[in-house]
């Protein structure tokens, strides 16, 4: 008979796009569900506890928080988040994933993407005149390496007064 394993899971990585206003409803919430669009769904099925997201806001070319994948996705057609597209207004962004807040930077001071994407093996796919083109949908694996810069910038990032608690999340 074969010995017992117990399947351990290795922390993923994930970016997060989305629009400063979906962004938004994530935190109005309290950054405790997080939807994906539906054309995504095998990358949420991956997704497990332990898995960290970071939020890349389109329009700002900037990194926003920082988050911890709580539970396994599950579906629900409830209307939170919206795409800003009009040919893409029907998408619900069925796959939700439960998740607890790391580090949020304050809404007026996100961290500038660029300079970190420059430095980062994800981006370093693309032409460096086109580094956008790295962060163009809505979910992105990457790695632990990139991950760590992220956060290691964003941690160093000058906290704000005007943090949901007066202080930053570690």
């Amino acid at each position: 008979m074969p010995p017992l394993t117990t399947e351990t899971h290795e922390p993923a990585h994930w970016i997060i796009v989305g629009s400063p206003d979906n962004f938004r409803r994530t935190a109005e919430l309290g950054f405790t569900l997080q939807g994906i669009k539906s054309r995504h769904r095998r990358k949420a099925e991956r997704m497990r506890p332990g898995d960290k997201l970071v939020y890349d806001l389109t329009g700002l070319k900037a990194f926003g928080a920082i988050a911890t994948v709580e539970a396994a996705y599950f579906e629900s057609h409830e209307p939170i988040w919206s795409s800003a597209d009009p040919m893409k207004a029907a998408e619900g962004y069925p796959f939700r994933v439960p998740i607890s807040p790391d580090l949020v930077l304050p809404e007026d001071a996100p961290l500038p993407a660029e300079p970190v994407a420059r430095r980062m093996v994800h981006a370093a796919k693309w032409p460096a005149a086109n580094w956008t083109l790295a962060f163009q949908g809505n979910v992105h694996p990457i790695g632990e390496g990139d991950y760590r810069l992220i956060r290691t910038e964003t941690t160093a990032h000058p906290p704000d007064e005007s943090d949901l608690d007066g202080r930053r999340r570690a």
